[in-house]
């Protein structure tokens, strides 16, 4: 089955409709109210890495391949075209939610962003003095003349043109200039909790954006001229990094000069404000060489993720959502260590339901432990301040062999990737970074110790990243076990990562780029032999996104033979469902809550004998063939069977899921005579209701 636009989804167009979901979580009235505006900065941040990435990479193809096709079969010029359509409305969904649903609502809670015609003659001096005293000296205006050139503008930064009339201290006719906003100067400000209004109350809360003091005073930086007009505007651009492994004899100093040149990469969108006179928006396409179609014209701010800081620094529980204790299984919160509770069994934990303080606990007691001999780990995203990282140094200094496989091209942590190698190196860890040509994004710890019956490997294997910040928002699975074959599984992929080894003969993973595609088709083909045969067959994936189309053919091949499937793909989906004679059997849903779903599972029934995998991977040509990633099987029948209530406890959602129709377009689930069933929080209620679950 060769893929068309019939059967296929355009993967952009299905990401910018996912993000339309995360924006619906803002415009939801049964949302505290400050998780609403973080969902609308959310929102925009995506769409920010959307341009940075996808239609930077789009622009490419364009420049170099004009006649290539997508997957559905679209030029790189059609999907421009249709992006460009499905942003601006997009954008005009975003800032209709600010100006019409958000910010009165913040008003009603006494939380103010207060424009500048609002400001009191108190407030007018205060913030005068705020922009002497904290803005203004870190401020460069540079004028533009023939010998002083537009400047270098960073990616996503703030800045202002100003229009002048008027002789500068030389004697010299100044049209216009640029001011940029440092990126240190804070983009929200709160006003001091005193009555710098008459009419305020003290329970109040007021902010002022920096673009409108910038504005306000920006007349104290051309001191002798007049100021004719002055605008927001925005560049973004290409963020990818193009690093050539092959030819780089140090990935990591190649990696460390792209990311010298990242902020400047090529321009893809120019974001100006409605009252920007044409002739500076001309002006400004021909500084960054864009066209039109590449100008979004929106209301102050231009840019809306800087909003987020006011999540913070409102001390509001009431507008946020309720706090939680995560909760720990009976053996980890009877006292036990780790080694003698995994030694038990398996040892199954889902995150952020259930606390990821046992993974920090298990590098920590391995780091102190004189009978452990060495830890070996991956890492993709651990955050700056890793307290996983700490545990490794701490192993280090201990004399334990440390090894560390850590991804420098992490998108967007590559720069905190390399810091963190900087650490483990000083510690004397061994550092390696994966396999040239292939990111590792597998999630894997060992811990090798001597005990009295000869060496044991205990491992960690997991769904999301070794990051303890994000295991409080992201929903992943995270397995502890000794099992021999997994260990030895395990133990044979670190050989391959850090040394030359042949592809391994495993026991019980299924890796990538090896053997785990070809077995997902194997599994998926399996259940259509059973559906053929008339012994039923249902298959359950969840995972991030589905997008790769010998994947989906196969999908479509089951649910032709009678297979019934049900896909929770929190992104991108590039399958159409329900479409007659190819995809009635399958069902797709996206659910979009308080946690961003991460977690990766694939079920199959297999005619009673049923094969669960969790995994790192998504459904995507990276996963498969670009990338090391692991998929581990769930052999205790117990924990098979809870991973299986979860995911019926998703299926019957009919709050925050939504559907996705044939078209590509998603329709909350939500529906008449609905219960009010929330996944999310059904399983906050079940794995945190004050009791441990049995083991």
């Amino acid at each position: 089955m060769s893929p068309t636009s019939q059967t296929l989804i355009n993967r952009e167009l299905s990401l910018l409709e996912f993000n339309r979901r995360v924006l619906a979580q803002a415009e939801d009235e049964r949302v505290p109210l400050l998780e609403r505006l973080r969902f609308l900065c959310i929102s925009s941040s995506n769409l920010d890495e959307f341009f940075e990435i996808r239609v930077a990479g789009i622009k490419q193809r364009q420049e170099s391949s004009p006649g290539s096709l997508s997957d559905d079969g679209l030029t790189p010029r059609e999907q421009l075209l249709a992006i460009r359509e499905r942003a601006v409305q997009l954008v005009e969904q975003q800032y209709a939610c600010l100006g019409k649903r958000l910010l009165p609502a913040l008003r009603t809670a006494g939380i103010r962003i207060l424009p500048r015609a609002s400001w009191s003659d108190p407030q007018r001096d205060w913030l005068a003095r705020y922009f002497e005293e904290e803005v203004e000296p870190v401020l460069t205006p540079l004028a533009l003349d023939p010998s002083r050139p537009f400047p270098r503008i960073q990616n996503k930064s703030l800045n202002f043109v100003v229009g002048l009339e008027g002789q500068d201290a030389f004697g010299r006719e100044a049209t216009r200039a640029i001011v940029q906003a440092p990126r240190s100067l804070p983009r929200v400000v709160p006003l001091p909790q005193v009555n710098l209004n008459e009419t305020s109350t003290t329970s109040e809360q007021h902010f002022v954006l920096l673009s409108s003091i910038i504005e306000e005073f920006v007349p104290r930086l051309f001191e002798g001229m007049r100021i004719v007009d002055c605008q927001q505007f925005r560049v973004t651009r290409n963020s990818d990094l193009f690093v050539d492994e092959e030819e780089a004899d140090d990935l990591r100093r190649a990696l460390e000069g792209e990311l010298q040149h990242r902020r400047y990469g090529a321009a893809v969108r120019l974001e100006t404000t409605i009252d920007c006179p044409p002739d500076v928006v001309q002006f400004l396409m021909r500084q960054f060489g864009i066209k039109e179609v590449d100008v979004y014209v929106v209301p102050a701010p231009v840019n809306l993720h800087r909003l987020v800081a006011i999540y913070e620094l409102v001390e509001r529980p009431d507008l946020k959502y309720p706090p939680f204790a995560p909760s720990l299984p009976r053996r980890m919160s009877d006292g036990q260590d780790m080694f003698t509770a995994i030694r038990q069994s398996d040892l199954l934990l889902h995150h952020p339901f259930q606390s990821f303080a046992p993974v920090l606990d298990f590098l920590r007691q391995a780091a102190a432990d004189p009978a452990v001999l060495a830890i070996k780990q991956t890492l993709y995203r651990t955050g700056a301040a890793s307290a996983v990282v700490d545990a490794l140094v701490a192993a280090a200094h201990a004399g334990k062999d440390v090894t560390a496989v850590i991804e420098l091209r992490a998108r967007f942590d590559e720069e905190a990737n390399i810091e963190l190698s900087d650490r483990l190196q000083e510690a004397g860890a061994h550092v390696m970074y994966g396999v040239v040509g292939y990111k590792t994004h597998a999630k894997l710890s060992m811990v090798v110790r001597r005990e009295k019956d000869g060496i044991r490997r205990y491992c960690h294997l997991g769904t999301g990243n070794y990051h303890a910040r994000t295991a409080r928002a992201y929903t992943d699975y995270g397995l502890f076990t000794c099992d021999a074959d997994i260990a030895q599984d395990v133990h044979e992929i670190f050989l391959q990562l850090t040394g030359l080894s042949r592809t391994p003969r495993l026991n019980a993973l299924l890796e990538s780029p090896f053997e785990l595609h070809k077995a997902m088709l194997e599994k998926i083909e399996r259940e259509a032999e059973h559906a053929r045969a008339g012994r039923g067959g249902r298959i359950i994936l969840k995972m991030n996104a589905l997008v790769e189309p010998t994947a989906i053919a196969a999908l479509y091949r089951a649910s032709q033979a009678g297979v019934q499937i049900e896909l929770i793909v929190r992104g991108v989906c590039a399958l159409r469902p329900g479409v007659a004679g190819l995809s009635e059997n399958i069902r797709v849903r996206s659910v979009i809550g308080r946690f961003l779903e991460h977690s990766r599972v694939f079920y199959f029934a297999n005619n009673g004998q049923a094969e669960l995998f969790c995994s790192s991977a998504d459904w995507m040509d990276r996963n498969f063939f670009r990338r090391v990633e692991i998929a581990f099987p769930i052999r205790r029948q117990k924990y098979r069977e809870r991973i299986l209530s979860d995911l019926e406890t998703y299926l019957s959602d009919d709050t925050q899921a939504w559907l996705l129709e044939a078209d590509g377009s998603y329709q909350l689930g939500a529906q008449q005579g609905s219960v009010g069933r929330c996944a999310q929080s059904q399983l906050l209620e079940i794995y945190t209701a004050g009791r441990p679950l049995e083991e």
